[in-house]
């Protein structure tokens, strides 16, 4: 458990109120500059230039210094730039690589079946998720509705596929519902789905509103763009990412979605230079060879300081348990002798697992 225990350092200096939040450091990394008054391009000149000292501020609290947590001077902060800039991209929305284009803010619905309105379905301190996410008290998990994704074995598929279902949420309830989850001793605000990518406008703007310690933990299939994730990326302490497929073909056929392997190995890859990071991987039965050795091998080769929860949780569930006989290759559960093949390939590769 101590080479767990090393990799997740920042974590934990969060979750023990050692170190501050990076959505905390994020607030006191200031401007003057209204960013609501910037062009589309001096906007994104500003949030570059703000990154730029954050990334410097947090390393330096990661090294020991002081977290310089006071309040800030000037009247704007790199958080506000970043909720303009998702403001900005509601309007032609490009959170996820589905990359719809529509006016979120005005009604127009996206791939994930959503518009600006966020929809939370429930919330509750989880002590189902892996060990040293749960703490004493539990993971202060929040369920998002919607998804960008077409999981046809989807367990959560009453909220990920109704984006109807739960409540609508301001970010003001949101930020309640937040720092009661913290107050109540979470370990984490652990925001998931769903899929939570489409909510990321919401989340930040609660963010800005709170001050609350505690990490935020990304719990998600990481099919973001290259400009949501430059957002979100300096305000995630630790990423808990899902990575099942390891080619195109599976992805297409079981997930409905289209540059998976390209576009989640490049997030991952991100999220491993800005934070904490346990990667799940879901074993799907008949997979073990073009899916879980092919994502084992790729996470040991580009993200060796990540965590690995080989996951044996699957079963046939959504469309896989109504239609069997449409998709008879993965409407069984994983066998044993396939989760120790899994487990067996993880360890062989010097991956450090929770199995």
């Amino acid at each position: 458990m101590d080479r767990v225990e090393d990799r997740l350092s920042w974590y934990n200096s969060v979750r023990l109120n050692e170190k501050p939040a990076k959505y905390l450091l994020c607030k006191l990394t200031g401007t003057e500059t209204d960013p609501t008054t910037l062009t589309d391009s001096q906007l994104r000149s500003e949030h570059s230039t703000l990154h730029k000292r954050f990334v410097t501020r947090w390393r330096g609290v990661k090294a020991g210094g002081s977290s310089g947590i006071k309040q800030p001077s000037e009247r704007f902060s790199l958080l506000d730039v970043k909720h303009e800039l998702l403001n900005r991209i509601l309007r032609k929305c490009v959170l996820c690589e589905w990359k719809c284009k529509v006016n979120r803010a005005e009604g127009e619905k996206c791939a994930c079946r959503l518009s600006a309105e966020t929809r939370v379905a429930t919330f509750f301190r989880h002590f189902g998720e892996e060990p040293p996410l749960v703490g004493r008290k539990g993971s202060g998990t929040i369920f998002f509705t919607g998804c960008n994704f077409r999981c046809v074995f989807c367990q959560n598929c009453d909220i990920s596929q109704d984006p109807t279902a739960g409540k609508p949420v301001t970010p003001t309830t949101l930020a309640s519902i937040m720092s009661t989850l913290r107050i109540e001793g979470a370990a984490n605000i652990n925001l998931v789905g769903g899929e939570p990518t489409p909510h990321l406008h919401t989340i930040l703007k609660a963010l800005n509103i709170t001050n609350l310690n505690v990490p935020i933990l990304w719990n998600s299939n990481m099919y973001l763009t290259n400009e949501a994730m430059e957002i979100l990326a300096d305000v995630v302490d630790i990423w808990l990412p899902d990575f099942k497929w390891g080619n195109e073909g599976c992805a297409v056929k079981y997930s409905r979605v289209t540059r998976y392997f390209e576009v989640v190995s490049r997030n991952h890859k991100i999220a491993q230079d800005s934070g904490d990071m346990i990667i799940r991987h879901l074993v799907i039965p008949g997979h073990v060879e073009c899916c879980t050795k092919r994502v084992l091998e790729w996470v040991a080769e580009f993200c060796p300081r990540a965590i690995v929860n080989v996951m044996g949780q699957y079963r046939p569930q959504y469309l896989v348990a109504e239609r069997p006989q449409d998709y008879p290759e993965i409407a069984r559960c994983p066998r044993d002798e396939e989760l120790e093949e899994a487990g067996e390939y993880a360890r062989k590769l010097g991956l450090v697992c929770l199995i």
